[in-house]
């Protein structure tokens, strides 16, 4: 029972903060973008994508259980209450997810909150599902894996770090790679379900570190389940989007 409490999302969190600023180059590619999708952005009315495989299909890191409730439950909820908020601006109704995180600090103020933790949420997600694979694993290949063994030295240097920065997140929140505004592949955490690209940065891959992704399985063994997560990473998607940062 004390774990399926811990599975109920969404509290608040302080206002966001101006992204610093960046490169002009980079920053302008920053801002306008796709992330969610290589190829498009995230429309609204929001919609909640399929899994792209079964619930139990990445049973090497995470269990059947914990999948159903993080997608049909917590997702679903981000992409509801993202749409209850827009009800009431027919001037926002339409744009995409990335450009309302973006321009947060000049949306209306009551629902500036509600779009940075379910918009953020809800492109947090479904960034994520296409990152796994139950094909996935191993060593990156590619593009990306030259970039990070530039980066890092070597993939097991770049292991470690991401591991280390997603067990030093605090509470909830989330691990990333992104490509910085100078350019530069960078491993960066969000707490709660803030966005990269509120800091001018772009997702390249991302892991989530609320309890509700591992609780059922893992309990309070935060570090195990960073460790088993490599087993699902799937590089090919991954690659693409490095290359679409790039």
């Amino acid at each position: 029972m004390a774990a399926l409490l811990l599975l109920v999302a969404c509290q608040g969190v302080p206002q966001a903060q101006t992204p610093a600023g960046q490169p002009q180059a980079q920053q302008a590619q920053a801002e306008t973008s796709p992330v969610a999708y290589v190829d498009r952005e995230l429309a609204t009315p929001a919609e909640l994508p399929p899994l792209p495989y079964d619930y139990g299909a990445l049973e090497a890191a995470i269990d059947a259980e914990t999948m159903r409730l993080h997608h049909d439950r917590h997702h679903a909820a981000y992409v509801n209450n993202l749409n209850e908020a827009l009800q009431d601006y027919p001037d926002l109704q339409g744009r995409s997810v990335e450009s309302l995180l973006r321009d947060l600090d000049n949306l209306p103020d009551d629902i500036q909150t509600t779009v940075r933790n379910n918009g953020g949420g809800h492109l947090n997600h479904t960034i994520f599902w296409q990152i796994m694979s139950p094909d996935g694993g191993g060593e990156p290949t590619g593009e990306i894996a030259q970039a990070i063994e530039q980066t890092f030295g070597d993939f097991s240097s770049f292991q470690e770090q991401f591991n280390e920065a997603g067990g030093d997140q605090f509470g909830s929140g989330w691990v990333w790679l992104v490509r910085n505004g100078q350019g530069s592949l960078e491993i960066t955490s969000t707490a709660n379900q803030d966005s990269p690209i509120m800091d001018g940065q772009y997702p390249i891959m991302g892991n989530d570190v609320w309890e509700h992704a591992y609780y059922l399985r893992y309990q309070n063994q935060r570090a195990q389940y960073l460790e088993n997560w490599w087993n699902v990473v799937n590089w090919p998607e991954v690659e693409r989007r490095f290359q679409a940062a790039s």
